[in-house]
């Protein structure tokens, strides 16, 4: 739906059972989507709960852990300095072959890592085809997930589609989201705006 590159697909180093499929947002930015075996049979429960580690089962939707980048090993090691002398226990960095990573908890103990990589992921050498099999993606579908088709800039007039079940939804009173949804584009922008900042900036002398 975005555009984005799959670059990896694999299964997760030590986690039995369980793949993750890494999308590009650029060169340095990626999105991961984790499934483990167990993930399909907890019941997602809308504001309720997280993983509490990287390698730990979470219910669809959930968030399991998030990833940020530095720019290099050195910088992962001052920043692991950075965190233990805040008390805060941090374990690695491991190797995981296209980064290096560091693991520690976050506020609520969400599951929280740094890594660093000194090259851009290449999907040649991971993207597992038995994982490909595994999820039965053929090889027209595999080529336009690693080559999304390109989309031509429609200026904005794409209008907003029918509400479809299938697809996923936005969590909130269905009446809203509807009248929400309903609205011209220029009235949504007008109507739940609120751009004023807490603080008002001081006048210019």
């Amino acid at each position: 739906v975005l555009g984005a590159e799959v670059k990896a697909l694999y299964w997760m180093h030590g986690v039995p059972n369980t793949f993750h499929g890494f999308v590009r947002l650029h060169d340095h930015s990626y999105v991961a989507f984790v499934q483990g075996p167990t993930n399909a049979s907890i019941e997602p429960v809308f504001g309720v709960s997280h993983a509490g580690n990287a390698g730990a089962a979470s219910a669809p939707g959930t968030m399991q852990h998030v990833a940020f980048n530095v720019d290099t090993l050195d910088d992962l090691l001052v920043l692991r300095d950075r965190i233990r002398a805040h008390g805060v226990q941090v374990y690695g960095p491991l190797d995981h072959g296209m980064c290096h990573s560091i693991y520690f908890a976050g506020p609520q103990n969400l599951a929280l890592e740094v890594a660093t990589s000194a090259d851009v992921i290449d999907e040649r050498s991971w993207i597992d085809p038995d994982v490909v099999a595994l999820l039965g993606i053929d090889d027209d579908e595999l080529a336009d997930l690693i080559v999304p088709k390109p989309f031509e800039d429609q200026a904005g007039r794409i209008q907003q589609p029918p509400a479809d079940p299938s697809r996923p939804q936005i969590v909130m009173d269905p009446r809203i989201r509807e009248a929400i949804m309903a609205m011209p584009d220029e009235q949504v922008t007008a109507r739940l705006s609120q751009s004023d900042p807490p603080v008002a900036a001081p006048a210019h002398s």
